[in-house]
Formats: C-alpha cells, sequence, structure tokens
C-alpha cells in the first residue's frame, strides 16, 4: 500500500501512462513509464507497455526496439511476439514478419481462452504465415524447374512433396500402424506401379469382376456389413458417425487370413485371380480381400491400418460420380479400369460425393521390399505375441 506522500509503485505509474495516453499525452506517458522501468527494470509488462506507447505514437522502430527488451526478459511471451510479428510487417513487410508470426503462433493459447481483443491480430498473424508458405513453395517450384526432370514416378513425387514440406503448405506423414511397425520400410503413399507386374491383368479383369459383384449386390446384398464395428464399450473416436452403419459395408472374401468359401464361390473368378497374386498370407491377420461400398454423399474420416508389412490395393468397380482419396500429402480420384497400390498405415481418408453406390475392390499385398524369409519370421513372429497374450 502506497502512503500519503510515498513512492509510487510500478503498477501506479503504469497506470499513469496509460492515464496519459487517453488524454493523448504521449510523451508524458513515456515519462511515466521510465519510472516504472526504473522501479522494475526487469519486469516484461513495463517493456510491453512502453512498445504500446510507442507503437500508437507511430514510433515503430522504438515499439520493436521495447518488444525485444521484453522478449529478451520473456522469450515464450505470445503477446510480445504477436505484436512484434505486426510491428515488422509494417516496417519491413509480410515476408519478414512471417517468421515471427509462426513463433507466436504456436505459443497462441487456445480458442475458447484467447481474449476478443487478440482474435483479429491472431487470424492476421496466421493468414500472413499462410500466404507466405503458399509464395514460397511456388518460388521454389519456379526455381527447382520441372519435376518431370526428376527422374521416375517416385522420384517425381519425392520432389513434388518435398518441395511442400520444405516451404511449410505440407506436413510429414510417416507410418502409424496400429498393430506392427516393420522398420526402414519406405513411407511411400502410392506405390510405383512399376513394383507390381500383375496390375495390368487385374485392371484387364475389371469387366470380369464387375459383373461377379453385381450378381452379388443382386442376391447377396444382405450379406454386407458394417465395416466399423466397435463393440459398445469401446471408444469409437472419429468413428462414431459410421460404427456399425451400413453407410460403409463390406462383403469379405477373405477376412483375417480365413477364405470365405461362399462368397468365392459366388465370384469364382474374382476368387480365383486372387490366388494369383502376392496376397499377404498371414495365419490369423491376413490376407484379407473384400468388396467395400460407400453409399452416397458418405466420408471415411482420417485413419492408420494396422502394419506396414502389406500394402493396400484398390480396384474401381462402381463410380457413380466424383469419389476421392488421400494418402498423406497425395489426393488421387478413382478412374475405372486403374488400380492403385498404397500404404495404409500412412495417414489417408476417402470420400463419395456423388449421389449412388461406391463400389471398389480391395485386397492386401506383402510389401515388395520384404524378402522371402523375412516374411516368414514376421509371420512367426506376430503368432508368438498372440500366442503369448493368450497363454
Amino acid at each position: 500500500m502506497n502512503v500519503v506522500g510515498g513512492p509510487q509503485s510500478p503498477e501506479q505509474h503504469l497506470a499513469d501512462a496509460v492515464a496519459a495516453m487517453r488524454r493523448g499525452d504521449s510523451a508524458g506517458a513515456l515519462r511515466c513509464v521510465a519510472e516504472a522501468e526504473a522501479m522494475a527494470p526487469h519486469d516484461p509488462h513495463v517493456k510491453m507497455q512502453k512498445a504500446l506507447i510507442y507503437r500508437v505514437s507511430g514510433a515503430l522502430p522504438a515499439a520493436l526496439a521495447a518488444l525485444d527488451e521484453a522478449l529478451a526478459l520473456d522469450p515464450y511471451n505470445f503477446l510480445a511476439l504477436l505484436s512484434k510479428g505486426a510491428v515488422i510487417e509494417k516496417l519491413d513487410g509480410e515476408r519478414v514478419a512471417a517468421k515471427v508470426y509462426e513463433n507466436a503462433i504456436k505459443l497462441a493459447p487456445a480458442e475458447a481462452s484467447l481474449p476478443p481483443n487478440l482474435k483479429s491480430p491472431l487470424a492476421r498473424a496466421r493468414q500472413v504465415v499462410e500466404q507466405t508458405r503458399e509464395a514460397l513453395a511456388r518460388y521454389l517450384a519456379d526455381q527447382v524447374g520441372s519435376v518431370d526432370a526428376a527422374g521416375s514416378e517416385l522420384a517425381q513425387k519425392r520432389l513434388e512433396e518435398a518441395i511442400g514440406v520444405y516451404a511449410g503448405v505440407r506436413k510429414v506423414y510417416q507410418h502409424e500402424p496400429l498393430l506392427l511397425h516393420y522398420p526402414r520400410l519406405p513411407a511411400i503413399p502410392f506405390y510405383p506401379r512399376e513394383l507390381f507386374p500383375w496390375l495390368p491383368e487385374i485392371e484387364a479383369a475389371t469387366s470380369t469382376i464387375q459383373a461377379e459383384l453385381e450378381a452379388a449386390l443382386a442376391t447377396q446384398m444382405d450379406a454386407f456389413s458394417p465395416y466399423i464395428q466397435f463393440p459398445a464399450d469401446a471408444p469409437v473416436n472419429q468413428w462414431e458417425e459410421l460404427n456399425h452403419s451400413p453407410r460403409w459395408s463390406s462383403l469379405f472374401l477373405w477376412k483375417d487370413g480365413v477364405r470365405n468359401d461362399a462368397v468365392c464361390a459366388a465370384c469364382p473368378e474374382t476368387a480365383a485371380l486372387l490366388a494369383k497374386l502376392p496376397m499377404a498370407h498371414q495365419p490369423g491377420f491376413a490376407p484379407t480381400a473384400m468388396f467395400s461400398a460407400l453409399e452416397a454423399n458418405t466420408r471415411i474420416p482420417p485413419h492408420t491400418g494396422s502394419t506396414n508389412v502389406r500394402l493396400l490395393c484398390h480396384l474401381p468397380l462402381v463410380l457413380p460420380g466424383r469419389a476421392g482419396f488421400r494418402v498423406g500429402n497425395e489426393t488421387r480420384e478413382w478412374e475405372m479400369g486403374k488400380a492403385w497400390v498404397f500404404d495404409d498405415t500412412i495417414e489417408h481418408e476417402a470420400w463419395n460425393d456423388a449421389d449412388a453406390l461406391r463400389v471398389i475392390l480391395i485386397f492386401d499385398v506383402w510389401n515388395p521390399y520384404l524378402e522371402p524369409g523375412e516374411r516368414e519370421r514376421i509371420n512367426a513372429m506376430m503368432a508368438a505375441r498372440n500366442a503369448f497374450y493368450s497363454g
């Protein structure tokens, strides 16, 4: 408590500075701050008040210097960083300010606890960062030159994604398997076609598989079951909308390593074709092969699969309209007669924006980078883990 005629506290000097600013007396406000600063030289709030006075009066270099003083005392001061970014934006432009804004954004409080007066400045900071990153990505792409000159399809995709990651407009996606991560396998969203010499054969059989699917849809639609089936006591997370829902359903030819003889008998040519492929035979785990049906205007949320020792192949069979698929940073639309192989342990999602049912054939195959001896021992390892926990 201050006594009558006694020295004022730093807080009182700051309050006097605010009063002076309201009167339009910048010089008087600075004198009050100087008094507070003399009493509390290591208080970042005093430096922030000084920066505000300079900024309001148009003395931006002095405001910047005061903000640097505040940050020297408290490097994690969100408001000081946000203010510094705004001052630098006015002095030197968006590109220079973007780096400071990036650090401020990292320290921003949750939206619910963000003071209303900071919402607009924070939104501006995010806008500047986004625009600067996009400009950098365009500049890098222009300076690097033709992506096609990088080499193979895989090399082109790597370079294209590297430019986006380096510029900050794309995030880094890694393997996120739910069950088994096998080390030193490449994290490739869509694998090069040349690694799967059997792809043309399965693509050429599209009409045959479609005919068997049509018969199955006509006679066995009741056999299609919801793909997502969490028990009542399990957390469903992003699957709440699709849990036990027919909006995403499947008819299995193989499931967790077990052949569905009835469905295979109804689709004999499809089953025979699958039997010729390097499906990932893992007792109790794989292969899985199914007709996957996605209802109109339905989205499968981002998720990851169980292990990177096997990859998934998609062959479209019913495409009523726009339907897309994203793996990591790469988004594609299905084309009839065109299959692809992807790593489902990288975050992926799918959507059917058409007004009718979309159906694809999905099956898993061994990762081609695995050697035969590895496959055998991976199976032994996974079987041993099951035995350990069941024992």
